[in-house]
């Protein structure tokens, strides 16, 4: 899960450059008569300045030089788009400012995303990692029951009475009860606190000892002390090609389910990737007991994709029960839930969540510290569902 710099910074070059074609073909009306002067009136007009601007870039870097090299050229070159320049800054909600948390979820594989690794770099110097708490608000895209909060990235019109939609398939009975799998296994942390490795790609290496891989193997550990039987699979399915990924880890989840079929709970377990819009990096922590260890979120698929997930709302239905203790039990370990329109491959079971535990800004022990919370938070939900 990450971002994809390049190809936007592309695009909003590109959109400078029609914006300032659409500009001077203002300016060459100025001698065809009354239609001509009313066009060329125009470049007096703000308003159109910032709809050409807004329309074709989406969101403007935030402030007077960020926007810089040829980009800035272009806008300089024309009175009308420097005009709209202002206006469309002054028109950005707080939510897409570098102060404010990025996206929570990152891309979606189901729509393509999952193609390349996102574009990490080392953090910017001085307060290039920013701590944050995520939690959730009201209103925006959040639904919310009581301290539950579900973040709908589905692009959906949905309301909080799909919170209560659905029914938790679950039953855990004798054998393998829990599989955990990496669908971008190589995902690693930061090592600020010591915790050395050899990477692979920035904030990714292949020593299962400092990678994500490690993080699950301390979760499914947690569960075995409460007596679950814990499939944990090691596979590298975003190695040595990120492409495919998740077509690569459906594959693993559909060989265990056929040969345990008691498996009830699918675990993907990823590490985050949150960048701000000037480079710093974000670090999800919260202080449980005194300890500062890193957030976790569950993400949550769909069918709004497209492609069939005709029991999204029970695997929906399942990450409530948990989240439910999850709040009660810490005052904010749990990062709001976040409904995507992908389906992460949780088609294929009932009880499977995608986790996030921090992200790459966190290090690995504050990784280790809040998975091992959420499991054994986990862990009693599930005892309780069990009877």
């Amino acid at each position: 899960m990450g971002n994809i710099g390049t190809g936007r910074a592309l695009r909003r070059g590109v959109a400078l450059g029609l914006a300032a074609v659409a500009a001077w073909g203002i300016s060459l009306t100025a001698d065809l008569g009354d239609m001509g002067r009313e066009l060329a009136g125009l470049e007096g007009e703000p308003a159109l300045a910032a709809s050409l601007l807004a329309a074709q870039m989406g969101e403007l870097p935030g402030g007077e030089g960020r926007l810089t090299g040829w980009g800035r050229l272009l806008l300089n070159s024309s009175t009308l788009l420097k005009q709209g320049e202002g206006a469309v800054l002054a028109r950005r909600s707080p939510s897409q400012s570098s102060t404010a948390e990025p996206d929570p979820a990152g891309p979606d594989p189901d729509d393509g995303d999952d193609l390349e690794p996102p574009d990490l770099r080392p953090a910017p110097e001085g307060d290039g990692v920013v701590e944050m708490t995520g939690r959730g608000k009201e209103g925006s895209q959040y639904l919310r029951d009581g301290g539950l909060y579900v973040y709908n990235r589905t692009g959906l019109e949905l309301d909080a009475s799909l919170l209560q939609e659905g029914t938790v398939d679950v039953t855990l009975g004798e054998g393998p009860q829990i599989l955990i799998v990496h669908t971008h296994g190589s995902e690693a942390y930061s090592m600020t606190d010591g915790d050395l490795y050899q990477e692979s790609d920035p904030y990714r290496t292949t020593d299962c000892t400092h990678n994500v891989v490690r993080v699950g193997e301390e979760i499914a550990t947690v569960f075995r002390a409460y007596g679950f039987q814990v499939v944990h699979d090691t596979t590298l399915c975003d190695y040595p090609a990120y492409n495919g990924a998740y077509d690569r880890s459906y594959a693993v989840v559909e060989q265990w389910l056929a040969k345990y079929p008691s498996i009830q709970v699918v675990l993907d377990v990823h590490r985050d990737a949150l960048v701000g819009s000037e480079g710093e990096i974000y670090k999800m922590v919260s202080t449980e007991a005194g300890e500062k260890v890193a957030q976790v979120m569950m993400v949550m698929g769909s069918d709004a994709g497209g492609n069939p997930h005709p029991g999204w709302k029970n695997n929906l239905a399942f990450a409530l029960s948990l989240q439910h203790n999850l709040v009660k039990g810490y005052s904010s370990l749990a990062r709001p839930i976040v409904l995507r329109k992908g389906r992460y491959n949780q088609q294929l079971c009932p009880g499977s969540i995608l986790v996030e535990v921090g992200g790459h800004g966190n290090t690995l022990s504050e990784a280790i510290a809040g998975g091992r919370l959420w499991a054994d938070n986990v862990a009693r939900t599930l005892l309780e569902m069990r009877g």
